[in-house]
């Protein structure tokens, strides 16, 4: 069965009172033929009422203010989602060459998805050698160019917790050689774009498998300490075609889908900003609850809270962003 139960809790310590604090929340997963979310909540503490709509990118996007003073914010989404077995199609065949001869209308038709952002710039001089050794891989064909660099990026970066922050630039992963999801999904994004691919940010979670292959620890981290990001990217004749840099595994049933985005900017699962002069503590849980197990329960897998710091200056402040691990 492929029946996810999630809750995402975010909690706010603040180190004095603070009051006025207006937040968007981005975590309601997908609806659409490839996962189906049963059942949505969002509560907040202190209690606000919030208020849903859709964003340009048609993610879900929850508003709610807290205006009266309080020293903590508490924000818990619940869901439950069924994804849908498919049977996997290979992406049409176009070569390279016929990509050039389009990267024109692609460029036009799907600009969001093209232009460089702050977090995917194109022209950096570090993603040379990856991009030529990429179209080496390709064996000509725009699919084999968009896979081989998600096999490149897995294979040449470490993945290390903390390594860089949630506003980090793939300039950062470069330097290092390591980096996070967010990071790795930034990185593919731009040498997709940079020939001619559109690509999409895509955010969510995975569910641990725990079936003892060597990944298991590794989606551990990721499905356990916070939200996951891969990448979709766009392929004339076949449409979007998903690769997740990070773990260098097919994206499948365990893959829990939540927003697109042009870059991590776009789909945040929380930001906002509060008036006061306190600093504040973060801390972030997931939990997961897969598939009934062979006897018909239904298996927790509960993760540690992961606390963060952040001192802000004597004005208003942006609460600090969650970083796709």
């Amino acid at each position: 069965m492929n029946r996810y139960h999630l809750t995402h809790v975010t909690e706010f310590h603040y180190d004095g009172p603070v009051s006025e604090s207006y937040n968007e929340v981005c975590m309601r997963p997908m609806h659409d033929e490839r996962q189906s979310c049963l059942s949505f909540r969002l509560t907040t503490s202190p209690a606000s009422r919030s208020n849903p709509h859709r964003d340009p990118f048609g993610n879900w996007v929850h508003q709610f203010n807290i205006l009266s003073e309080h020293r903590h914010l508490t924000v818990e989404a619940e869901s439950v989602v069924l994804a849908h077995e498919s049977n996997a199609v290979a992406p049409a065949t176009i070569t390279l060459s016929e990509l050039d001869a389009q990267r024109t209308e692609l460029a036009e038709d799907y600009f969001d998805f093209v232009a460089p952002t702050a977090y995917v710039p194109h022209h950096l001089p570090a993603l040379n050698e990856l991009a030529e050794a990429a179209e080496l891989a390709s064996g000509s064909t725009a699919a084999g160019f968009a896979q081989a660099a998600s096999d490149l990026i897995h294979q040449r970066f470490s993945y290390v917790k903390g390594a860089t922050h949630v506003h980090s630039s793939i300039e950062d992963a470069l330097k290092l050689g390591a980096g996070v999801c967010q990071d790795f999904a930034h990185l593919l994004l731009s040498l997709a774009r940079r020939r001619g691919l559109p690509g999409r940010y895509v955010s969510g979670y995975i569910v641990p498998g725990g079936d003892g292959n060597g990944s298991a620890s590794l989606e551990e981290v990721i499905g356990g300490q916070a939200s996951h990001a891969w990448v979709e990217i766009w392929l004339p004749a076949s449409g979007w075609f998903a690769l997740d840099p990070t773990l260098g595994a097919p994206v499948g049933l365990r893959h829990v889908r939540v927003a697109y985005g042009r870059d991590y900017g776009d789909v945040a699962p929380i930001r906002g900003v509060y008036k006061g002069h306190a600093g504040q503590h973060l801390s972030v849980d997931v939990r997961m609850r897969p598939a009934l197990d062979s006897d018909g329960r239904e298996q927790l897998k509960k993760t540690a809270s992961r606390p963060a710091e952040h001192s802000t200056e004597d004005r208003s402040q942006q609460p600090e962003q969650q970083q796709q691990q």
